[in-house]
């Protein structure tokens, strides 16, 4: 093979859907491998929330914006297949922002190893960006005392699953808040979860009310959305708050208002917004802490894995219809 497949971005999403005409698929020629270089074959690609806006023009968020005309952003798992590099050998599985592409030349810089003998999709399901934002956001940001309640939205995605689930082993009352019964069934009878509130067919302050009695300690944010008001009325003095998405705003031209800042006066309340590119140089101290959790038995996760490079751009739209179950990958 002398070329592969890439997607470019090539126009700004409007506010909604998404529509396929903001790519194009593009033939490449396979690059040369030059000194302190190495080629990745990548064989899974991950699809996140951020990456709606990584594709806006925002200049003034987190990270850049991808640039028009550019491969697409996004993190991956894959196979070294040639290496001129001294830390990266031909065979090594690594995994690390790759882009939508089959193929991906890298100087090392953002590419991890990946030392656990574990599946590709579990890779990108806990121990990629689903597993350091969580650890990251969890423990570092909210941090935890066993006894208090947490609620955490969007709790049957591939962040909040592993957000609730590290809460449960350290022993917090964990209630989630998902999109459908399906949902609700899974992170209470397979994750342990010990409530969830389906914010589509629930009356959300009843069923606050009902599943935090001694209030809420803890709420790690990932969606936004009517929810957020509620779960600010039922917080707990200092309590904290954990702004880590907001994916019902992200389709939308104005983003919704959000709670009054009255009770974060009343209640002395901590807010703190993260992303996980201020914290890339502190992944093996985060996979040090995330991989005992996993490795007994206290993480389980799901997958929903799209076929072939081209779905990606189709299942973008699974974030806003919700349809997905599990981490939402792409096999290559």
């Amino acid at each position: 093979m002398t070329t592969y497949k890439a997607i470019n971005l090539v126009k700004r999403p409007n506010p909604g859907p998404v529509n396929a005409d903001i790519f194009e698929v593009v033939e490449k020629e396979l690059p040369t491998v030059n000194d302190g270089q190495f080629l990745i074959k990548q064989t899974h690609m991950s699809l996140d929330p951020a990456m709606f806006g990584w594709m806006s023009p925002d200049t003034e968020s987190y990270i850049p914006p991808v640039e028009l005309n550019t491969v697409m952003r996004s993190s991956g798992v894959g196979e070294v297949v040639e290496s001129k590099h001294p830390d990266f050998a031909k065979g090594d599985r690594v995994m690390g922002m790759m882009g939508w592409q089959q193929y991906a030349l890298s100087d090392g810089q953002g590419i991890n190893k990946v030392q656990a003998d574990v599946p590709d999709e579990m890779v990108l399901s806990v121990f990629a960006l689903p597993g350091l934002t969580a650890t990251q956001g969890l423990f570092n940001v909210g941090k935890p005392k066993s006894g208090e309640t947490l609620v955490v939205t969007g709790a049957a995605g591939s962040v909040g699953s592993i957000v609730g689930q590290l809460a449960k082993a350290d022993g917090l009352r964990v209630i989630g808040v998902v999109g459908s019964d399906e949902k609700a069934e899974w992170i209470t009878n397979e994750l342990g979860f010990d409530g969830a509130i389906n914010y589509k067919t629930d009356d959300l302050d009843v069923k606050l009310k009902e599943l935090t009695p001694d209030g809420v300690d803890l709420y790690f944010e990932n969606t936004g959305g009517p929810i957020q008001h509620h779960v600010m009325q039922h917080m707990n003095a200092h309590g904290r708050i954990v702004v880590c998405g907001m994916i019902a705003d992200y389709d939308k031209a104005e983003p919704a208002p959000g709670p009054s800042w009255i009770p974060i006066i009343k209640k002395r309340l901590s807010i703190q917004g993260f992303t996980m590119p201020d914290h890339f140089h502190e992944v093996p101290s985060l996979l040090e802490k995330l991989t005992p959790y996993v490795m007994s038995g206290k993480i389980k996760y799901r997958a929903h894995t799209l076929e072939g490079l081209e779905s990606a751009i189709d299942g973008l739209n699974l974030f806003f219809s919700g349809d997905n179950k599990g981490k939402l990958l792409v096999k290559l």
